[in-house]
């Protein structure tokens, strides 16, 4: 199993190369930007991507999917409820002050719901629906011999996902960090939509944010 993040342009989202080896194929989740620099590196990991997830849909998460589609021809990702952010980009870029034009976005293929599978070759990946970043913000599990969620924006080392843009709801982020993330093993790593990751264990005792469950 191929588990590779590296963050991009322009805020530092942690893109994520998910893959199977054997099979030579794999996910992207999260290319937030530097699209050729994806591009690259599944090449050089040998990966045919066959998917784009999103964690959610914030502008620095998703500034680099059409091209990463035109440069794979794979399907799209999302969980529908955030679909009024992925066609709103300019809207998100105008309520930041950027001084810049939204990139042109490609149609989403595939509408995703809590327990869903994604698929990278013989790996599964299950949707959790965690809504409170945003209202359709997802993290995808892994069973591995050591388990992995890949938690976008929804909880961070030390700190969680800020609730105060469109469609944020704090007690919703609250609720899906305690019911459903800290419901994984102590082990479980938590590769973060920014910054350092974490484990489970580490933030049901240490995050000031959420407080322990």
């Amino acid at each position: 199993m191929i588990i590779e993040h590296f963050a991009v342009a322009p805020l530092g989202c942690n893109c994520v190369i998910l893959g199977d080896e054997e099979r030579g194929t794999g996910i992207v989740i999260d290319p937030g930007g530097e699209a050729p620099r994806i591009l690259a590196r599944l090449e050089e990991l040998g990966l045919k991507c066959e998917g784009i997830v999103h964690t959610h849909t914030h502008f620095d998460h998703i500034g680099a999917t059409k091209e990463v589609q035109d440069g794979t021809n794979a399907p799209i990702m999302i969980h529908e409820k955030d679909l009024f952010l992925y066609e709103g980009v300019q809207m998100q870029l105008d309520g930041f002050g950027a001084p810049f034009r939204a990139p042109e976005m490609a149609t989403v293929d595939r509408f995703l719901s809590h327990g869903d599978t994604v698929l990278a070759g013989a790996l599964e990946a299950e949707v959790v629906h965690t809504p409170g970043h945003s209202p359709g913000s997802v993290c995808l599990t892994l069973d591995a011999d050591r388990p992995v969620v890949i938690a976008g924006d929804t909880l961070f080392a030390r700190s969680v996902g800020r609730s105060d843009l469109w469609g944020g709801n704090t007690s919703q982020l609250v609720d899906s960090i305690k019911r459903k993330l800290f419901a994984l093993r102590d082990e479980t790593l938590v590769i973060c939509g920014h910054g350092p990751n974490t484990t489970i264990g580490e933030e049901r005792r240490l995050n000031p944010f959420v407080g322990r469950a």
